[in-house]
């Protein structure tokens, strides 16, 4: 999602005559998108915007911008006290307050700055993303922003606001732009993506939204994230098999095994119901590749719950595990209300223990492609390579003296690792 607001806040200042400036040093605007879901995340977001204040010191017209989750969508009286060399401020998603500075529109800047959870990617006034996406091969659209269901590790609702989905006239126009200035993929965002629709009964839900999306000439591939046990349907699960440019490929986190965790999470399911939604979807989605999110060291986790969530992923084998470690988020109900127990060093025991089992799962899936013939799109050069990915959202490269960008090439597989692949042209038939 900060991927897809910097990308339009990006776009947004080239419709105002700006470029990208190559070193912080030669630019006159810096936009700071930050992330706070994890507490590393805003160390270092604040580590580096005490960095820029020497480049404000000596160039007082230079124009500092913070943007997204550390800002949040309530006013930032705080962090104007704690760093006045910094010009706008702005909540996730909206490029409007900076917008309004440099353009002196002081009535703008004023309507932003009192309605600042208001939702900017539905502005008519403001452009699409244009000439950055023209870069592209893949692109992100956030459907839905923001969350109302509220796990008790996560900020998030508390910093990009309540739920709320996007017209799918509006995505859809996106997508058609995209598409003209060369996007081959696009990947539908929201922080439960699922609920698209859900919060508006005149949207056709994301079911409906991917159908309208499979029809658009020169759009090669379709995918979503991220998803919630709760919330895949089984209408969902057979739009991803029927419809040809949706990727078989979900995102669905468990976040822990063990089901009293899981309450204390307010996930909302159990870790039985996960195991059987993962069946669903082998089944309904032939060949589907499935990633999950595991978080180690939750409060009150014990080492045999622990062990609950080691052997569902052994027993799972997910094609990927995203893991991180338990930090406690200011004004999270986990925060308010449990103790952060579990000692540093045994979160990190953890963390290994599952990284290095994931390691094996991944290598072992990996293996079945070993001289198979499979789709490539490949997206950039990388040194004398190209890398690109299979419809299952495996990294595969290819040595080519071709210009591949953009093309999507069926690739035989010469070597597997637990986290690419390495790959030639098929020798021609006969």
């Amino acid at each position: 999602m900060n991927v897809a607001d910097s990308q339009r806040v990006s776009s947004s200042l080239e419709s105002l005559g700006y470029s990208a400036a190559v070193r912080p040093e030669e630019a006159s605007v810096i936009v700071l998108n930050t992330c706070v879901v994890r507490q590393s995340a805003e160390d270092k977001a604040y580590g580096r915007l005490s960095s820029l204040a020497p480049l404000k010191k000596a160039n007082p017209g230079l124009v500092i911008n913070l943007m997204g989750c550390l800002v949040g969508v309530r006013p930032p009286d705080k962090l104007r006290q704690r760093f006045p060399f910094v010009d706008v401020f702005s909540p996730p998603s909206d490029p409007g307050p900076l917008l309004a500075f440099l353009t002196q529109d002081e009535t703008r800047l004023k309507l932003a700055e009192e309605t600042a959870t208001r939702n900017a990617w539905m502005d008519e006034d403001l452009p699409l993303p244009e000439a950055e996406y023209g870069k592209l091969i893949s692109a992100h659209i956030p459907v839905v922003l923001g969350c109302s269901h509220a796990c008790s590790y996560c900020i998030i609702p508390y910093r990009r606001g309540v739920e709320r989905s996007r017209p799918a006239v509006d995505i859809i126009k996106e997508a058609h732009s995209l598409v003209r200035q060369g996007v081959k993929e696009i990947t539908l965002l929201g922080q439960i993506v699922d609920r698209y629709g859900l919060d508006d009964p005149s949207l056709p839900g994301l079911p409906g939204l991917l159908r309208e999306l499979n029809t658009i000439e020169g759009l090669e591939r379709i995918r979503f994230l991220t998803s919630h046990p709760n919330y895949m349907t089984d209408e969902l699960l057979e739009a991803v098999a029927a419809l040809d440019k949706v990727c078989p490929h979900i995102e669905v986190p468990i976040q822990a095994g063990d089901d009293e965790v899981l309450a204390n999470m307010r996930r909302g399911y159990t870790s039985e119901q996960y195991r059987r939604l993962v069946e669903k979807l082998r089944k309904v989605i032939p060949g589907v590749s499935i990633a999950t999110d595991i978080i180690v060291g939750f409060p009150g986790e014990t080492a045999e719950q622990f062990q609950h969530t080691f052997d569902l992923m052994a027993d799972l084998k997910m094609d990927v595990a995203h893991l991180a470690r338990y930090s406690p988020r200011e004004g999270t109900v986990s925060a308010r209300n449990m103790v952060d127990d579990v000692p540093a060093e045994e979160k990190m025991r953890r963390f290994r223990l599952l990284e290095e089992l994931q390691e094996s799962i991944a290598a072992e899936i990996h293996a079945r492609y070993m001289g198979q013939t499979v789709p490539v799109l490949f997206e950039e050069k990388v040194k004398n390579r190209w890398r690109g990915r299979t419809e299952t959202n495996k990294l595969v490269f290819l040595e080519s003296d071709d210009d591949l960008r953009g093309r999507v090439i069926p690739v035989q597989i010469t070597w597997t690792g637990p986290w690419s692949m390495q790959s030639r042209l098929p020798a021609p038939k006969g």
